[in-house]
Protein backbone atom coordinates (compact mmCIF):
# COMPACT_ATOMS: atom_id res chain seq x y z
CA UNK A 1 0.00 0.00 0.00
CA UNK A 2 2.71 2.49 0.94
CA UNK A 3 4.52 1.82 -2.35
CA UNK A 4 1.65 2.95 -4.58
CA UNK A 5 0.88 5.93 -2.33
CA UNK A 6 4.45 7.15 -2.59
CA UNK A 7 4.40 6.74 -6.36
CA UNK A 8 1.05 8.53 -6.55
CA UNK A 9 2.31 11.47 -4.50
CA UNK A 10 5.37 11.78 -6.71
CA UNK A 11 3.39 11.57 -9.95
CA UNK A 12 0.81 14.13 -8.82
CA UNK A 13 3.47 16.38 -7.23
CA UNK A 14 1.72 16.21 -3.86
CA UNK A 15 3.18 16.85 -0.40
CA UNK A 16 3.75 13.90 1.88
CA UNK A 17 0.95 15.21 4.11
CA UNK A 18 -1.56 14.05 1.47
CA UNK A 19 -0.98 10.55 2.84
CA UNK A 20 -3.32 11.58 5.67
CA UNK A 21 -6.07 12.49 3.22
CA UNK A 22 -5.67 9.12 1.53
CA UNK A 23 -5.66 7.24 4.82
CA UNK A 24 -8.42 9.14 6.65
CA UNK A 25 -10.78 9.93 3.79
CA UNK A 26 -10.10 8.30 0.43
CA UNK A 27 -9.36 4.73 1.53
CA UNK A 28 -12.65 4.42 3.47
CA UNK A 29 -14.52 6.12 0.64
CA UNK A 30 -12.86 3.83 -1.90
CA UNK A 31 -13.92 0.80 0.15
CA UNK A 32 -17.53 2.04 0.16
CA UNK A 33 -17.48 2.60 -3.60
CA UNK A 34 -15.94 -0.83 -4.19
CA UNK A 35 -18.67 -2.46 -2.08
CA UNK A 36 -21.35 -0.61 -4.07
CA UNK A 37 -19.79 -1.63 -7.39
CA UNK A 38 -19.65 -5.30 -6.40
CA UNK A 39 -23.34 -5.26 -5.57
CA UNK A 40 -24.15 -4.10 -9.11
CA UNK A 41 -24.29 -6.18 -12.26
CA UNK A 42 -23.54 -3.10 -14.39
CA UNK A 43 -21.16 -0.15 -14.37
CA UNK A 44 -21.74 2.36 -11.58
CA UNK A 45 -21.28 6.12 -11.85
CA UNK A 46 -20.06 7.99 -8.77
CA UNK A 47 -20.60 11.74 -8.48
CA UNK A 48 -17.81 13.66 -6.74
CA UNK A 49 -18.84 17.24 -6.03
CA UNK A 50 -16.67 19.95 -4.53
CA UNK A 51 -16.08 23.67 -4.80
CA UNK A 52 -13.34 25.13 -6.96
CA UNK A 53 -9.88 24.28 -5.69
CA UNK A 54 -11.12 21.62 -3.25
CA UNK A 55 -8.95 18.87 -4.72
CA UNK A 56 -11.60 16.95 -6.68
CA UNK A 57 -9.33 15.91 -9.52
CA UNK A 58 -6.64 14.65 -7.17
CA UNK A 59 -9.16 12.78 -5.02
CA UNK A 60 -10.72 11.22 -8.13
CA UNK A 61 -7.32 10.08 -9.38
CA UNK A 62 -6.53 8.50 -6.00
CA UNK A 63 -9.90 6.74 -5.93
CA UNK A 64 -9.22 5.29 -9.38
CA UNK A 65 -5.92 3.88 -8.05
CA UNK A 66 -7.70 2.40 -5.03
CA UNK A 67 -10.45 0.80 -7.12
CA UNK A 68 -8.08 -0.63 -9.68
CA UNK A 69 -6.13 -2.26 -6.86
CA UNK A 70 -9.45 -3.88 -5.89
CA UNK A 71 -9.62 -5.34 -9.44
CA UNK A 72 -12.35 -2.89 -10.41
CA UNK A 73 -11.59 -1.14 -13.72
CA UNK A 74 -12.25 2.55 -13.08
CA UNK A 75 -11.81 5.90 -14.78
CA UNK A 76 -12.31 9.51 -13.68
CA UNK A 77 -14.08 12.09 -15.82
CA UNK A 78 -14.20 15.80 -15.09
CA UNK A 79 -17.35 17.72 -15.95
CA UNK A 80 -14.93 20.52 -16.91
CA UNK A 81 -13.91 18.50 -19.96
CA UNK A 82 -17.48 18.71 -21.23
CA UNK A 83 -17.62 22.50 -21.40
CA UNK A 84 -19.14 23.79 -24.61
CA UNK A 85 -16.53 25.03 -27.11
CA UNK A 86 -15.91 28.76 -27.00
CA UNK A 87 -17.77 29.32 -30.29
CA UNK A 88 -20.94 27.78 -28.85
CA UNK A 89 -20.67 29.83 -25.67
CA UNK A 90 -20.16 32.92 -27.80
CA UNK A 91 -23.45 32.13 -29.54
CA UNK A 92 -25.19 31.80 -26.17
CA UNK A 93 -23.67 35.10 -25.09
CA UNK A 94 -25.15 36.79 -28.17
CA UNK A 95 -28.58 35.19 -28.04
CA UNK A 96 -29.25 34.60 -24.34
CA UNK A 97 -26.97 36.60 -22.03
CA UNK A 98 -23.41 37.97 -22.27
CA UNK A 99 -22.34 36.23 -19.05
CA UNK A 100 -22.69 32.84 -20.76
CA UNK A 101 -19.38 33.41 -22.53
CA UNK A 102 -17.76 32.36 -19.24
CA UNK A 103 -17.38 28.60 -18.91
CA UNK A 104 -18.52 26.66 -15.91
CA UNK A 105 -22.08 27.38 -14.88
CA UNK A 106 -24.86 24.91 -15.70
CA UNK A 107 -25.94 25.57 -19.25
CA UNK A 108 -22.34 25.77 -20.50
CA UNK A 109 -21.71 21.99 -20.57
CA UNK A 110 -22.42 19.49 -23.33
CA UNK A 111 -24.58 17.17 -21.26
CA UNK A 112 -25.36 14.91 -24.22
CA UNK A 113 -21.66 14.36 -24.88
CA UNK A 114 -21.12 13.50 -21.21
CA UNK A 115 -23.92 10.96 -21.34
CA UNK A 116 -22.66 9.41 -24.57
CA UNK A 117 -19.13 9.12 -23.13
CA UNK A 118 -20.40 7.38 -20.01
CA UNK A 119 -22.53 5.01 -22.11
CA UNK A 120 -19.51 4.10 -24.23
CA UNK A 121 -17.36 3.36 -21.17
CA UNK A 122 -19.72 0.54 -20.24
CA UNK A 123 -18.98 -1.23 -23.52
CA UNK A 124 -16.13 -3.55 -24.50
CA UNK A 125 -14.61 -0.97 -26.83
CA UNK A 126 -12.27 2.03 -26.74
CA UNK A 127 -13.78 5.38 -25.77
CA UNK A 128 -12.31 8.77 -26.61
CA UNK A 129 -12.43 11.02 -23.53
CA UNK A 130 -13.10 14.69 -24.35
CA UNK A 131 -10.59 17.23 -23.06
CA UNK A 132 -10.91 20.96 -22.45
CA UNK A 133 -7.92 23.32 -22.45
CA UNK A 134 -8.47 25.95 -19.77
CA UNK A 135 -5.44 27.92 -20.91
CA UNK A 136 -7.04 28.54 -24.31
CA UNK A 137 -10.61 28.39 -22.96
CA UNK A 138 -11.66 25.93 -25.62
CA UNK A 139 -12.20 22.23 -26.20
CA UNK A 140 -9.16 20.35 -27.45
CA UNK A 141 -9.38 18.76 -30.93
CA UNK A 142 -10.41 15.08 -30.99
CA UNK A 143 -6.88 14.15 -32.05
CA UNK A 144 -5.75 15.15 -28.55
CA UNK A 145 -8.39 13.18 -26.64
CA UNK A 146 -7.06 10.12 -24.83
CA UNK A 147 -8.52 6.67 -25.40
CA UNK A 148 -9.85 4.44 -22.63
CA UNK A 149 -10.55 0.75 -23.18
CA UNK A 150 -13.81 -0.47 -21.66
CA UNK A 151 -15.73 -1.93 -20.11
CA UNK A 152 -15.36 0.01 -16.88
CA UNK A 153 -16.89 -1.07 -13.60
CA UNK A 154 -16.73 2.41 -12.05
CA UNK A 155 -16.83 5.89 -13.56
CA UNK A 156 -16.12 8.81 -11.22
CA UNK A 157 -17.67 12.02 -12.52
CA UNK A 158 -16.10 14.93 -10.66
CA UNK A 159 -17.04 18.57 -10.87
CA UNK A 160 -18.00 21.64 -8.89
CA UNK A 161 -21.71 21.35 -9.71
CA UNK A 162 -22.13 17.57 -10.02
CA UNK A 163 -25.45 16.64 -8.41
CA UNK A 164 -26.56 20.26 -7.94
CA UNK A 165 -30.27 21.03 -7.59
CA UNK A 166 -32.12 24.08 -8.96
CA UNK A 167 -33.31 26.87 -6.70
CA UNK A 168 -36.79 28.26 -6.20
CA UNK A 169 -37.98 31.49 -7.82
CA UNK A 170 -37.81 33.18 -4.41
CA UNK A 171 -34.17 32.13 -3.98
CA UNK A 172 -33.30 33.48 -7.43
CA UNK A 173 -34.89 36.88 -6.84
CA UNK A 174 -32.07 38.62 -4.97
CA UNK A 175 -28.52 38.90 -6.38
CA UNK A 176 -25.82 37.26 -4.28
CA UNK A 177 -22.93 39.47 -5.41
CA UNK A 178 -21.99 42.53 -7.44
CA UNK A 179 -21.73 40.53 -10.66
CA UNK A 180 -25.38 39.52 -10.45
CA UNK A 181 -26.48 42.94 -9.23
CA UNK A 182 -24.70 44.92 -11.96
CA UNK A 183 -24.62 42.53 -14.93
CA UNK A 184 -27.74 40.44 -14.38
CA UNK A 185 -30.19 42.91 -12.80
CA UNK A 186 -33.26 41.24 -14.35
CA UNK A 187 -32.12 37.72 -13.37
CA UNK A 188 -32.09 36.46 -16.96
CA UNK A 189 -28.65 34.83 -16.67
CA UNK A 190 -29.22 33.13 -13.33
CA UNK A 191 -32.67 32.08 -14.54
CA UNK A 192 -31.08 30.38 -17.56
CA UNK A 193 -28.55 28.58 -15.33
CA UNK A 194 -31.34 27.45 -13.00
CA UNK A 195 -33.49 26.28 -15.91
CA UNK A 196 -30.60 24.13 -17.15
CA UNK A 197 -30.39 22.46 -13.74
CA UNK A 198 -34.11 21.83 -13.97
CA UNK A 199 -34.26 20.49 -17.53
CA UNK A 200 -31.05 19.01 -18.98
CA UNK A 201 -28.77 18.11 -16.05
CA UNK A 202 -31.10 15.69 -14.19
CA UNK A 203 -30.68 13.14 -17.01
CA UNK A 204 -26.96 13.09 -16.20
CA UNK A 205 -27.14 13.39 -12.42
CA UNK A 206 -29.89 10.75 -12.08
CA UNK A 207 -27.33 8.21 -13.32
CA UNK A 208 -25.28 8.59 -10.15
CA UNK A 209 -25.23 5.50 -7.94
CA UNK A 210 -23.56 7.46 -5.14
CA UNK A 211 -23.07 11.18 -4.56
CA UNK A 212 -19.96 12.30 -2.66
CA UNK A 213 -19.45 15.86 -1.42
CA UNK A 214 -16.08 17.39 -0.61
CA UNK A 215 -17.49 20.05 1.70
CA UNK A 216 -15.53 23.30 1.87
CA UNK A 217 -15.70 25.14 5.22
CA UNK A 218 -17.26 28.20 3.55
CA UNK A 219 -17.56 29.94 0.22
CA UNK A 220 -15.09 32.58 1.43
CA UNK A 221 -12.31 29.98 1.42
CA UNK A 222 -13.04 28.97 -2.16
CA UNK A 223 -11.60 32.09 -3.80
CA UNK A 224 -8.26 31.55 -2.07
CA UNK A 225 -8.23 27.91 -3.16
CA UNK A 226 -9.01 28.92 -6.75
CA UNK A 227 -6.25 31.50 -6.70
CA UNK A 228 -3.78 28.85 -5.53
CA UNK A 229 -4.98 26.56 -8.33
CA UNK A 230 -4.35 29.26 -10.95
CA UNK A 231 -0.88 29.97 -9.57
CA UNK A 232 -0.03 26.26 -9.89
CA UNK A 233 -1.26 26.33 -13.50
CA UNK A 234 1.03 29.30 -14.21
CA UNK A 235 3.97 27.45 -12.67
CA UNK A 236 3.24 24.30 -14.68
CA UNK A 237 2.99 26.20 -17.95
CA UNK A 238 6.25 27.99 -17.20
CA UNK A 239 7.92 24.68 -16.37
CA UNK A 240 6.63 23.03 -19.56
CA UNK A 241 7.24 26.02 -21.80
CA UNK A 242 3.51 26.64 -22.34
CA UNK A 243 1.70 29.93 -22.93
CA UNK A 244 0.85 31.45 -19.55
CA UNK A 245 -0.64 34.63 -21.00
CA UNK A 246 -4.20 33.40 -20.47
CA UNK A 247 -3.67 32.45 -16.82
CA UNK A 248 -5.92 34.66 -14.70
CA UNK A 249 -4.80 37.41 -12.36
CA UNK A 250 -6.20 37.54 -8.82
CA UNK A 251 -8.74 40.20 -9.86
CA UNK A 252 -9.82 38.07 -12.81
CA UNK A 253 -10.16 35.07 -10.50
CA UNK A 254 -12.42 37.05 -8.15
CA UNK A 255 -14.72 37.93 -11.05
CA UNK A 256 -14.60 34.36 -12.37
CA UNK A 257 -15.52 32.88 -8.99
CA UNK A 258 -18.48 35.25 -8.74
CA UNK A 259 -20.11 33.31 -11.59
CA UNK A 260 -20.05 30.20 -9.39
CA UNK A 261 -21.04 31.76 -6.07
CA UNK A 262 -24.79 31.23 -6.16
CA UNK A 263 -24.72 27.54 -7.02
CA UNK A 264 -21.74 26.86 -4.74
CA UNK A 265 -23.45 28.44 -1.73
CA UNK A 266 -26.61 26.47 -2.49
CA UNK A 267 -24.64 23.21 -2.69
CA UNK A 268 -22.83 23.87 0.60
CA UNK A 269 -26.17 24.56 2.28
CA UNK A 270 -28.32 21.71 1.03
CA UNK A 271 -26.13 18.88 -0.33
CA UNK A 272 -24.66 17.73 3.02
CA UNK A 273 -28.17 16.64 3.98
CA UNK A 274 -28.56 14.27 1.02
CA UNK A 275 -25.08 13.25 -0.14
CA UNK A 276 -24.35 9.54 0.30
CA UNK A 277 -20.82 10.27 1.53
CA UNK A 278 -19.32 13.42 3.05
CA UNK A 279 -15.70 14.48 3.31
CA UNK A 280 -15.28 17.66 5.33
CA UNK A 281 -12.36 19.90 4.41
CA UNK A 282 -10.65 22.44 6.64
CA UNK A 283 -9.13 25.67 5.29
CA UNK A 284 -5.88 23.86 4.43
CA UNK A 285 -7.92 21.13 2.66
CA UNK A 286 -7.27 18.63 5.39
CA UNK A 287 -9.92 15.93 4.92
CA UNK A 288 -12.17 14.10 7.37
CA UNK A 289 -14.47 11.31 6.21
CA UNK A 290 -17.90 11.45 7.82
CA UNK A 291 -19.91 8.74 6.08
Amino acid sequence: MQDWIGQFLQRERLPDAYRLTIAHALLPLGAAIAARARLSDHMVVIGLCGAQGSGKSTAAAALVEILQREDLPAVALSIDDFYLPRAERSALARTVHPLLITRGVPGTHDVELAQATIDSLAEDEPTLLPAFDKATDDRRPRSQWRSCQGPMRVVILEGWCVGALPQTAAQLAQPVNALERDEDPDGRWRGYVNAALTSSYPALFNRLSLLVLLAAPSFEVVQRWRSEQEHRLRERLAREGGDASRVMSDDAIARFIAHYERVTRHILQEMPLRADHLIFLDEQRGARYRR
